[in-house]
């Protein structure tokens, strides 16, 4: 699965250009703060710009976003999904060039006098249906509650929007641009159409295994030549100890003066405060603006005013809001203004960025503030997570710098009372000598990466994050044993086994190939099969379109031979897992007639359209990026990869 959400990744581009990824790019049903996520990085990351393009700087922050919103919805198609996997195969690199490629569509459509109105922004975001209620209508606080959960802002959002309207308005039209004949798509509606006769016949190799007995003399002479096929590869013998939560469970308990210096400094939250419910009109012209506070002002509700605006007051009213939280929804100099009207008085207009705010103050409730002992349970279990959190980095500090001081593994383990896990020897598969699989603990499955990554020359214990600041381990190599082949007498069986399997092999190619040869001589299939010594089971009779091969990604070889012969000859083709030969003929061949089903040459040019399109978007878009003045800050770049682990090079 994990290919497939990497290749919706990396087509993100042609979604935008097919107006198909129109809030689907800057919007998922997942939040940013899942397990597992880089939530902790998200919109607080490195301020460093990890592109300039057309002088306007991308921030490496906004590439952790994405990546996070990305990654919170592959999760919700895989779960267990992990965030190494999923930036495997440099995910970061695409992402981050996608994202250049429509920075600088944007910038080039600004420059030739392309604009999306606030208007149209308005209108999408009514028309996005995660932001409806149940009734199918807008809701404002959905639309508030899922750009939280998406750790975004209302402004990022309209940015992002903003963006991508940007370049739907350039690349649509290119895309539209693309036509195909409708005799070119008559030609390949016939193709998936044609039919195909013939008989496959299986030669199998175990069956000729009977009366293989190599002598001691060629077993030893097999092994000899094929001694890499059975070396047993390096092995290590794996020592770790986990460090997390446990570890620090007797942290502390908060205080009564740690309980009550924290409820003095959070008055903000626990102290007497205004909670309004306001409602809160932003329009793009000034004059509209002013015509509404009148209108207002002289007693016309706030349900008529917004309704000939075309909006709906149940969508702009905020309710029980405290001054923080209004904060979060409105600029800062609207939400002060906001809580200095009084109730039942208008503010505005408030001009912020070229738009224009209207606040109406419907109702003010003065929370009483909340005493020290009602919050007490609240602040002691905030304080003791603190401490977890504080201890648990200094234990790991203190493990780092013993390590440092030169001590060994078993020296902090013994020093910080670590419980210890050693493995067996088992290669970097997690397999023991034999090949065969051992039971590892899902950490340990984790470290292997790792801990065969350490230099067998100078074994060094080492500290790996397991789970970002929640989980770690002091990881060590006890033994390292190189990769050799073992002495013959530990192996014969194995040897042997290869030995005749490679015979019996040898014998079944023989047999298929004189087969097939006189069956191109002219003798029926059946009847070759039915002659072969030793006997063989006849052969099938099958009869396949050519579709039904196009429809599989990886079709089975018989069939796919089947389509490749010419009429009235065979082939020899290999059996998955050497498990024997095929052999293949093919009787007859019929061509594909679309003129029976009108409708599929229709369809057939649609979808070549759509190929079509998507290229010429690509190839125009591609252009953009090469022409626009576009500079990388490739160490910047490196320090965004490290703090989200998407290490490599693009």
């Amino acid at each position: 699965m994990i290919s497939s959400l990497r290749k919706r990744l990396a087509s993100g581009l042609v979604l935008v250009i097919l107006g198909l990824g129109i809030i689907s790019l800057v919007f998922t049903d997942f939040g940013t703060s899942g397990v597992g996520g880089i939530g902790a990085l998200s919109g607080g990351g490195s301020a460093d710009a990890v592109a300039t393009i057309e002088g306007k700087d991308l921030p490496a922050s906004e590439v952790q976003d994405e990546i996070n919103r990305r990654y919170q919805a592959a999760r919700q198609q895989q779960p267990t999904l992990d965030l190494a996997t999923f930036l495997a195969d440099d995910s970061y690199g695409q992402l981050l060039n996608q994202m250049i490629t429509l920075w600088a569509l944007d910038q080039y459509g600004r420059e030739r006098g392309l604009v999306v109105s606030q208007t149209l922004v308005d209108r999408m975001i009514v028309n996005i249906p995660q932001f409806r209620n149940f009734t199918g209508q807008f809701d404002n606080a959905t639309f508030r509650q899922e750009l939280a959960a998406q750790n975004m802002t209302e402004a990022q959002f309209r940015e992002q929007l903003t963006r991508q309207l940007m370049q739907r308005q350039l690349l649509a039209p290119i895309a539209l641009g693309g036509r195909v004949p409708l005799d070119i798509a008559r030609y390949y509606s016939n193709v998936p159409l044609e039919r195909r006769r013939g008989s496959i016949g299986m030669v199998a190799a175990a069956p000729l295994a009977a009366g293989v007995a190599p002598t001691n003399a060629e077993i030893a002479a097999f092994y000899r030549a094929n001694r890499a096929a059975f070396t047993i590869p390096e092995r290590r013998v794996v020592r770790y100890a986990l460090v997390g939560p446990e570890q620090v469970a007797q942290a502390g308990a908060a205080t009564d003066a740690e309980i009550a210096q924290a409820y003095r400094a959070n008055q903000g939250r626990f102290g007497a405060r205004d909670v309004r419910t306001l409602q809160h009109l932003v329009v793009q012209d000034r004059r509209q603006a002013q015509a509404a506070v009148q209108q207002l002002r002289g007693g016309a509700s706030f349900a008529e005013v917004t309704s000939r605006l075309g909006f709906a007051a149940s969508d702009l009213t905020f309710a029980d809001q405290t001054r923080e939280a209004f904060a979060g929804q409105a600029p800062a100099p609207v939400a002060q203004t906001a809580f200095a009207t009084a109730q039942g008085q208008v503010a505005g207009p408030i001009s912020f960025e070229g738009r224009f705010h209207i606040v109406r103050v419907e109702r003010v409730n003065t929370l009483p503030a909340r005493s020290l002992e009602s919050a007490r349970a609240e602040i002691a279990t905030f304080i003791e997570r603190r401490k977890k959190v504080e201890a648990l980095d200094d234990l790991v500090t203190r493990i780092e710098d013993q390590l440092a001081e030169g001590a060994n593994f078993e020296q902090v383990a013994r020093a910080e009372r670590l419980a210890v896990v050693t493995s067996p020897p088992i290669t970097a598969a997690g397999r023991v000598a034999g090949g065969q699989p051992v039971q590892i603990t899902p950490e340990l499955q984790r470290m292997l990466p790792t801990a065969f990554a350490i230099d067998s020359e100078e074994l060094r214990p080492v500290v790996e994050q397991l789970e970002a600041n929640n989980r770690f381990a002091l990881l060590d190599v006890q033994r390292v044993d190189a990769a050799a082949p073992p002495p013959l007498a530990q192996v014969v069986d194995r040897v042997r086994a290869a030995l005749i399997q490679r015979r019996s092999i040898e014998r079944a190619r023989a047999l298929a190939d004189g087969i097939a040869r006189r069956v191109n001589a002219g003798i029926p299939i059946a009847r070759a099969f039915a002659e072969a010594q030793p006997r063989l089971p006849a052969p099938e009779m099958v009869t396949r379109e050519r579709a039904d091969v196009m429809v599989a990604s990886a079709p089975p070889a018989p069939l796919a031979a089947l389509f490749d012969l010419r009429q009235g000859r065979a082939r020899v083709v290999a059996a998955p897992d050497r498990a024997g030969f095929y052999v293949v003929f093919l009787a007859e061949r019929t061509p594909g007639n679309a003129a029976t089903i009108p409708q599929l040459a229709e369809r057939t040019r649609a979808q070549f359209m759509a190929s079509l399109s998507e290229e010429m978007a690509q190839q125009f878009a591609r252009s953009v990026e090469l022409r626009s003045e576009i500079s990388r800050n490739e160490d910047a770049i490196r320090r965004a990869r490290a703090a989200i682990g998407g290490g490599g090079t693009e």
